[in-house]
C-alpha cells in the first residue's frame, strides 16, 4: 500500500494577494514619512539660522526674536493688523510712502491669530511666518517628488531653506506665505486639479505683487491644455483659469477706488514707493554705479545672487521643466530684473521662485550617491553662508530687505 513519506514537504499554500486598500495606505505613509523627513531637515536648517543670529543680536544688545518678528516691512504689516489701511509717510516731494503697496492676506492671517490667542502683532506674525514656511516646504517637497522623485525632492527643499536670503523664511516677512499658495497651486496644476490650482492661485494674488506670477503659470498651462485638447476640456479648467488671477486684481482695482483711479491707483502708490517696471533700466544703472564706486556688501551679493538666478533659469529652460514651472519662474524673475527700487530687497522677490533650484538639487543628489563627502561639503559651505550672511543682513546691515 502506497503511503506519503513524512519527509515529503507538503504543497506551500498560495499567498493571497494583499489588498489594495492596504497598499495605498502603505504608499501614503511612505510619502507622508519622506515628506516628514524633508521638512525635518528644512526645520532643522532654519532652526540653526535663528541660532546663529541670535548670539549676534545679543551682542548688539538687541532681541532676536524682536528682530525677526519687527523690521522694515513688518512694521507696515503690524500697523495694518492694529489700524487697519490708509497709512502714508513722506520723506521729500515725489516720494510719499502708503501702505497701499502691501497685499492684505498676510495682515488678515495674523489679525486672525492675535484674535484667537494671547500673542501680540510681531509674536502672530512669526507664527503666521513659521507656519506658511512648513506649508511651502511641503508643497516644494510634493512638486519635487511628483517630477523627480523623493531624493531630488529632498534636496530641493534643503536647498530653499538653505539660500543666502533664507532668513526671511524666518521673519515675519509674506514671503513664506506666497510661496506655500504657489507651491500647492503648482502642485495642483500638474496633478490636473484646476479648481485648487485656480483657488490657490487667487490666494497668492493676494498675498505679494509678485503673486501674479502663480496666475500667470495656471493660465499659462490652461491655454495649454485648451490648445492641445481643442477646446475639449472641463469646466473645472474654465473655472481654475478664471479664479487664478482673482484675487490680485481684486486688490489692485479695490486700491484704485481708495485713490480716486480704479486702473491706475496702484500703480501710483507704487511709483510713490520707487517701485515700477521699467525693463531693468534702474537696475543697470544701480550695477553701473555699484561697479564704478562699490558699495555696501549687501549690493554685491544682491548682484551675485540675481546672476545666479538668471543662470539657474537657463538650465531649468535647457532641462525642459514643465511649463507651469517655467512660466512662475520666468515672472518672477523677470518682475526681479525688470523692477525698478530696493535693489537689495531683489533676492527676497526671487525666494518663492523655488524651480530655479531643481538643477543644483538633481546634480547635488548624483553627488551624494557618487561622492558623499563632496555633497556633504557642498551643504555644511551653504549652510555657512546662509546662517552667516542672515545674521548680518537681519542684525549689522542697515539696509532695507
Amino acid at each position: 500500500m502506497s503511503h506519503v513519506s513524512t519527509l515529503t514537504p507538503a504543497p506551500a499554500s498560495v499567498a493571497e494577494p494583499e489588498p489594495e486598500s492596504c497598499t495605498q495606505e502603505r504608499a501614503q505613509l511612505s510619502t507622508a514619512a519622506a515628506m516628514g523627513s524633508a521638512l525635518g531637515l528644512f526645520a532643522a536648517a532654519r532652526l540653526l539660522g535663528v541660532a546663529a543670529l541670535a548670539p549676534v543680536a545679543w551682542a548688539t544688545g538687541r532681541n532676536p526674536l524682536a528682530l525677526l518678528g519687527r523690521s522694515w516691512d513688518s512694521l507696515w504689516y503690524l500697523g495694518i493688523v492694529v489700524h487697519g489701511y490708509g497709512r502714508n509717510l513722506s520723506f521729500r516731494p515725489g516720494v510719499a510712502m502708503s501702505d497701499f503697496a502691501f497685499f492684505p492676506l498676510y495682515p488678515a492671517l495674523v489679525r486672525a491669530v492675535t484674535a484667537v490667542s494671547p500673542l501680540s502683532g510681531g509674536a502672530s506674525g512669526l507664527v503666521v511666518s513659521w507656519t506658511a514656511a512648513a506649508v511651502a516646504a511641503c508643497g516644494i517637497y510634493a512638486v519635487g517628488a511628483r517630477l523627480h522623485g523623493r531624493a531630488v525632492a529632498t534636496a530641493l527643499v534643503l536647498l530653499w531653506g538653505l539660500l543666502p536670503h533664507s532668513v526671511v523664511l524666518t521673519m515675519a516677512y509674506t514671503e513664506p506665505v506666497l510661496t506655500a499658495c504657489a507651491a500647492w497651486s503648482l502642485y495642483a496644476v500638474l496633478g490636473g486639479r484646476w479648481l485648487w490650482a485656480g483657488a490657490l492661485a487667487a490666494l497668492a494674488g493676494l498675498a505679494r505683487p509678485n503673486g501674479f506670477a502663480v496666475a500667470a503659470a495656471v493660465l499659462a498651462a490652461a491655454a495649454y491644455e485648451v490648445f492641445t485638447r481643442r477646446g475639449k476640456v472641463s469646466h473645472r479648467l474654465w473655472t481654475g483659469a478664471a479664479l487664478a488671477p482673482a484675487g490680485w486684481a481684486a486688490y489692485v482695482l479695490w486700491v484704485g477706488h481708495r485713490t480716486g483711479d480704479l486702473l491706475g491707483g496702484y500703480f501710483e502708490v507704487q511709483r510713490l514707493w520707487g517701485s515700477r517696471f521699467d525693463f531693468g533700466r534702474g537696475s543697470l544703472q544701480f550695477v553701473r554705479q555699484l561697479l564704478l564706486h562699490g558699495d555696501r556688501f549687501v549690493f554685491p551679493m544682491t548682484m551675485v545672487i540675481v546672476a545666479a538666478a538668471v543662470l539657474l533659469y537657463a538650465l531649468l529652460v535647457a532641462d525642459r521643466a514643465a511649463l507651469p514651472l517655467l512660466v512662475y519662474s520666468g515672472v518672477l524673475l523677470l518682475i526681479a530684473l525688470g523692477g525698478s527700487g530696493f535693489f537689495g530687497s531683489k533676492p527676497r522677490f526671487l525666494l518663492p521662485a523655488f524651480p530655479l533650484l531643481l538643477p543644483l538639487a538633481r546634480a547635488l543628489v548624483r553627488t551624494a550617491r557618487a561622492r558623499p563627502a563632496h555633497a556633504t561639503v557642498v551643504v555644511g559651505a551653504l549652510a555657512g553662508l546662509s546662517f552667516c550672511y542672515g545674521a548680518y543682513l537681519v542684525v549689522i546691515a542697515d539696509t532695507p530687505l
